[in-house]
């Protein structure tokens, strides 16, 4: 019985600790009005949950073939109690940065359920599963929406607490439900690097996931943010548009992991680094709120399919080490994540403009694009 839900236990795991993640900025607007932040320092805020959420992936994948999804995802969210209450009662930037950086651990917890469920399931089945799993990115569509909400009912004080009730309920239904029997690896974490550290497969999905999961942290980080003091839009309606945006690629990525059961995920991902580049320029143009909605939800569409593809070629090609490999390809999309919003700032403060900072991206993209296929012909 508890091996046919760890599927949705652990999404619903996911969900949480994500929602714990962008806790900072999806209430920026808020904490701003009450805490006085350096401006060149905001970006760095609504960042640095990013940092930890990214380095701690790969000791909590390889944990969780030593000890278990249950184990893992309890010690995790124990440990987030004390950040999100830090936060509740900070009143400077500097405990905000603080609390910020140890709310990362709910960002890290995704390298848990796609090294444990693929225990579960047949091989051909791994990418729909892992997309699934993935569907759990929507927690910070949850708090990008639900948080300002309770922000402006109450107190963004008071929004933050309600996370700490979350916590215990994830906690006692962890405890009740968590399989207890999950099969463990006991190969030490050094080996399975060395076996791995020479591929250049894993370095290869590993600029794959920077890229593809790295754009959609960013931007649900950036976004609330920059439609309010850009667009002039209130904190709600603001994080209603970021839900939208998150909500789509975390949907888009079951579909992904779906069509990586089916076809070929190399020229999938040759698709969607095409689609981000173009995605990239129509920002880039400055349009109008439709017109930058529209590009906004086209890279989320990719961001979407190819994180979906990227988890459907760890188990297929490192079946043996997928622990590891899981912890640093999502490790360097966790980072992919930290410097874009940093990258866009520091564009607008040098040119006027976050053009550049585009027009990198769409580069990235691109390069990204033409490793995709030379590794299609490769394999193929």
């Amino acid at each position: 019985m508890k091996k046919s839900i760890q599927l949705p236990l652990q999404t619903g795991d996911l969900i949480v600790g994500f929602m714990v993640w962008v806790i900072l900025s999806s209430l920026l607007p808020y904490i701003l009005q009450d805490i006085a932040i350096p401006p060149d320092r905001v970006a760095l805020v609504t960042a640095v949950p990013v940092i930890l959420g990214s380095v701690l992936r790969v000791p909590l994948g390889y944990l969780t073939n030593r000890l278990g999804a249950r184990t893992v995802f309890l010690a995790s969210f124990a440990c987030l109690l004390l950040p999100v209450w830090l936060i509740s009662e900070a009143t400077t930037y500097e405990a905000l940065i603080t609390g910020g950086v140890f709310l990362g651990i709910g960002g890290s917890v995704f390298s848990v359920g796609v090294t444990s469920l693929p225990k579960y399931y047949p091989r051909e089945r791994h990418g729909f599963v892992n997309g699934v799993y993935g569907f759990g990115n929507m927690g910070t569509a949850l708090t990008t929406w639900l948080a300002p909400l309770a922000a402006a009912a109450w107190d963004w004080r008071v929004a933050v607490k309600l996370y700490l009730v979350l916590l215990v309920a994830a906690i006692a239904v962890n405890l009740v439900l968590g399989d207890r029997t999950e099969p463990r690896v006991k190969t030490p974490i050094v080996a399975q690097v060395k076996a791995v550290w020479r591929d250049g497969r894993l370095w290869a999905l590993s600029l794959f996931y920077f890229v593809t999961f790295g754009a959609f942290v960013a931007l649900t980080v950036y976004l609330p943010n920059f439609l309010a003091t850009h667009y002039g839009l209130d904190g709600v309606t603001a994080g209603l548009f970021t839900s939208a945006f998150i909500v789509a690629a975390a949907a888009v990525r079951v579909l992904g992991g779906w069509l990586a059961d089916r076809l070929d995920c190399l020229r999938l991902l040759a698709g969607v680094f095409a689609a981000l580049a173009v995605g990239a320029a129509v920002l880039a143009l400055a349009p109008g709120l439709p017109v930058y909605l529209a590009g906004i939800y086209l890279i989320s569409a990719a961001c979407g399919i190819g994180n979906g593809v990227v988890f459907k070629l760890v188990p297929t090609y490192f079946l043996g080490q997928v622990g590891p490999v899981n912890g640093l390809v999502s490790m360097w999309g966790g980072l992919g994540g930290f410097f874009p919003p940093l990258v866009l700032s520091a564009s607008t403060a040098a040119f006027g403009s976050n053009v550049p900072g585009l027009a990198l991206f769409a580069a990235f993209c691109i390069a990204c694009l033409g490793v995709a296929a030379w590794m299609g012909r490769a394999y193929r």
